[in-house]
C-alpha cells in the first residue's frame, strides 16, 4: 500500500509523482533471492521511469500485454484458468520464466466461482454460457434505461447500488429494497431503515456477496504471491494494478451500451453532459483508491467510444474528449500515470489528444491500430507512447517476419526515448517462436548506445 508523506495536500503534482515512482521503485521491503534479482528490479523499474519522463533508458522496454496466450502456453483451458487459481499462477509462472517479460502484467480474468455466486449477468464466460475452452464475452445490454438520467445524476453511487447492480448481478435483486443510507441520522428513523435489510431477500444477496468476497479474496491472494515470487526470484516489477475508465465509456459500456448512448447524442445530450460530469470526480477516485492500494502509479485506462471507428472527430471533441481530459488532469494531479490503452484506431485524434493543457512526460499511450509514424510526429517529446505489433502478425507470421516488424517499429519511432515495444491488442493467440522473436528482438535492437 501507498503511504502518503506528510502535509501531501502541499505537494505539487510533480512531487507527488516523484513520491509514488520511489514507493513503486523502492526495493527496501522486498526479499530479493540474490543481489542479481534485486538489481534487474532496480533497471527495469528505472527503465520504465526513463520512459516516462520522455528520456532514454539503457533499453527500449518491453511492455506487451498477455492475456489468454498464458493460458495456451501453460497447458491450461480458459476455464481452468478462472476457477482454478493455482493453475492460473503456475501458467503465467512458467510464461514469465521462459519470456523473461520486463514487467509482471499478469490478465487473470476473475474468479469464475466469484462470478457464479453473484449471478453475474453482464458477460458470459467458459463453463457459464460458452464452452471450456473459449475466453470471455460481454453481453451488452441497456442497464440504465433511457429515461433514468436523472436518477442517475442525482446519486451515481447510489444508483449504481440499488438499480445497476441488482440488473447486473442476479444473486443483489434484492438491493432495489435498499433505503438511503441518510435514513440513519435520527433515533426515531432506524428501524425504517435496518428492517429491509432483515428481510430473507435482502439477508440472502448480503451473504452472496460475502461468499463472493471470500472467493475474490483467496483468488487474488494465490495470484499475488506468484506475483511476489517472481518479483523477488527474478527482479521482475508488478506494473498495472490502478484502473479506471473514461467518463463516457462508463456510460457506453457499462451502463446504457453502444446503441442507448448513440441515441442519447441526439435525443438527450443535455443529460450526457451531466452524467459525464458527475462521472469526473468518480474516476479520478477509482484511479486513486487503485493505485493507493496496490502501490503503483500506473493506472490502467482501456479506451473504447472514443475510437474513429464509433464516432466523428466532431462528436469525440463534443462529448468524449472534454471529461476524459478533466479525469486525466485529475490523475496526473494526484502524481498518477494514466497508462492508456487506445484500442482500435486514433488517427483523427491525435490533434485532439495532445492536449497543452496536459503536462509534458506526465501520460502513457499504447496504440492498437493508429499509424505509428504520425504518433511518433504527434507525441513525440510530449507523451511516452507505445504499441502496433500485429496480433494477427504473431499469430500467422513468421518469427523472421516478426523481427523485421520489430525493427523497423524501432528505427522509425524508437530512436529518441519516450517509447516502448508493445502489442496493439491484448495476446490470445500467438505461436511462441514469434513472441520469443519479439521480445528477443527489442532486447538486443532495442538497446540505445
Amino acid at each position: 500500500m501507498f503511504v502518503r508523506p506528510e502535509k501531501w495536500n502541499l505537494l505539487s503534482a510533480a512531487e507527488r509523482r516523484e513520491a509514488r515512482f520511489s514507493s513503486w521503485m523502492s526495493t527496501a521491503d522486498k526479499a530479493f533471492a540474490t543481489a542479481k534479482a534485486e538489481q534487474t528490479y532496480r533497471r527495469h523499474s528505472q527503465r520504465m521511469a526513463d520512459i516516462i519522463a520522455l528520456k532514454k533508458p539503457d533499453r527500449i522496454p518491453l511492455l506487451p500485454l498477455i492475456g489468454g496466450f498464458v493460458h495456451k502456453y501453460g497447458g491450461i483451458t480458459p476455464h481452468q484458468a478462472m476457477y482454478d487459481s493455482r493453475a492460473f499462477a503456475r501458467a503465467y509462472t512458467k510464461f514469465v520464466e521462459d519470456f523473461l517479460p520486463d514487467y509482471n502484467m499478469p490478465d487473470p480474468g476473475d474468479s469464475g466461482r466469484m462470478l457464479d455466486l453473484l449471478d453475474y449477468k453482464v458477460y458470459r464466460w467458459p463453463g457459464h454460457g460458452l464452452p471450456l475452452t473459449e475466453s470471455f464475452q460481454m453481453i451488452e445490454e441497456e442497464y440504465m434505461l433511457a429515461d433514468e438520467y436523472d436518477q442517475f445524476i442525482a446519486d451515481p453511487e447510489l444508483f449504481y447500488l440499488r438499480v445497476y447492480m441488482p440488473r447486473a448481478f442476479g444473486a443483489l435483486s434484492a438491493w432495489r429494497m435498499l433505503p438511503s443510507a441518510f435514513a440513519t441520522m435520527e433515533l426515531p428513523m432506524m428501524a425504517a431503515f435496518l428492517a429491509p435489510v432483515g428481510t430473507p431477500e435482502v439477508q440472502q444477496a448480503f451473504r452472496a456477496l460475502l461468499d463472493a468476497g471470500k472467493q475474490a479474496y483467496d483468488w487474488t491472494r494465490t495470484i499475488g504471491e506468484a506475483e511476489t515470487h517472481l518479483t523477488e526470484s527474478l527482479g521482475i516489477p508488478s506494473l498495472l494494478a490502478g484502473f479506471s475508465k473514461a467518463p463516457f465509456d462508463i456510460i457506453g459500456d457499462t451502463l446504457r451500451g453502444t446503441r442507448g448512448i448513440m441515441l442519447d447524442l441526439f435525443r438527450q445530450p443535455a443529460n450526457v453532459f451531466a452524467a459525464l460530469e458527475r462521472l469526473v470526480p468518480i474516476a479520478i477516485q477509482m484511479a486513486v483508491e487503485s493505485a493507493d492500494a496496490q502501490d503503483t502509479p500506473f493506472i490502467f485506462i482501456p479506451l473504447h467510444k472514443g475510437a474513429d471507428e464509433f464516432m466523428s472527430s466532431a462528436s469525440f471533441q463534443k462529448f468524449y474528449w472534454p471529461s476524459y481530459k478533466t479525469v486525466l488532469l485529475g490523475m496526473i494531479a494526484e502524481g498518477l500515470v494514466p497508462f492508456q490503452f487506445v484500442e482500435g484506431s486514433y488517427n483523427r485524434r491525435l490533434d485532439i489528444i495532445t492536449d497543452p493543457d496536459i503536462p509534458v512526460g506526465t501520460t502513457y499511450w499504447n496504440f492498437d491500430r493508429t499509424d505509428m509514424l504520425q504518433v511518433k510526429k504527434k507525441l513525440g517529446g510530449w507523451a511516452c507512447f507505445s504499441g502496433n505489433v500485429p496480433g494477427s502478425l504473431l499469430y500467422t507470421g513468421t518469427a523472421s517476419e516478426v523481427e523485421d516488424y520489430v525493427k523497423r517499429l524501432i528505427d522509425n519511432v524508437g530512436q529518441e526515448g519516450g517509447y516502448a515495444m508493445a502489442t496493439g491488442l491484448v495476446v490470445d493467440h500467438a505461436l511462441p517462436e514469434n513472441l520469443h522473436a519479439m521480445f528477443k528482438t527489442c532486447k538486443e535492437y532495442g538497446v540505445y548506445h
